[in-house]
C-alpha cells in the first residue's frame, strides 16, 4: 500500500510531521489546533477554538480529496473538563448522519499554554 502526505498551507513549519497521510483508502489527519486560525490569527475561548480545528480537520481532508463525511474515527484532546459540552456543541454541527467513533480525553497541557482543544481523525474514501 503505498502512502501520500497531505500537504496544506497553514500547516506549522520547522515541525517534523505531515498534516495528513494517505494511506491507501484511508486518511490520517493529525491533530490540528485551533489557538490560531489558518491566517495566523489568534482565537480565543473553546467554541471558536473547537470551530478553528475542525475547519483545519476539514481542510486536510479536502486537501485529500475527501469531507468530514468520511470520517470514521476522532480523538478530542481537551485541557479542561470543563470545556466538554461546549466542545460537543460545536462538534456535533460539524458531524451529521452516521457519526465516527470518537474518544475524547481530557489532558494535562497541550504543546502551548493557549491551546485548549486538539482534534485528529482517520477518515476512510476510496479512490
Amino acid at each position: 500500500m503505498a502512502k501520500q502526505a497531505v500537504s496544506v498551507p497553514w500547516a506549522l513549519s520547522g515541525i517534523p510531521y505531515s498534516p495528513g497521510m494517505r494511506a491507501g483508502d484511508y486518511i490520517f489527519v493529525s491533530g490540528q489546533v485551533g489557538h490560531v486560525d489558518v491566517k495566523g490569527n489568534r482565537v480565543e475561548g473553546i467554541e471558536a477554538q473547537t470551530r478553528t480545528a475542525l475547519e483545519k480537520v476539514k481542510g486536510v481532508l479536502e486537501a485529500a480529496g475527501a469531507s468530514l463525511d468520511d470520517v470514521v474515527k476522532t480523538t478530542v484532546f481537551l485541557v479542561r473538563a470543563d470545556d466538554f459540552a461546549k466542545m460537543n456543541e460545536v462538534y456535533k454541527s460539524y458531524f451529521r448522519g452516521d457519526l465516527p467513533s470518537r474518544s475524547t480525553v481530557v489532558v494535562a497541557a497541550l504543546v502551548r499554554p493557549e491551546m485548549l482543544v486538539e482534534i485528529e481523525c482517520i477518515a476512510y474514501h476510496p479512490r
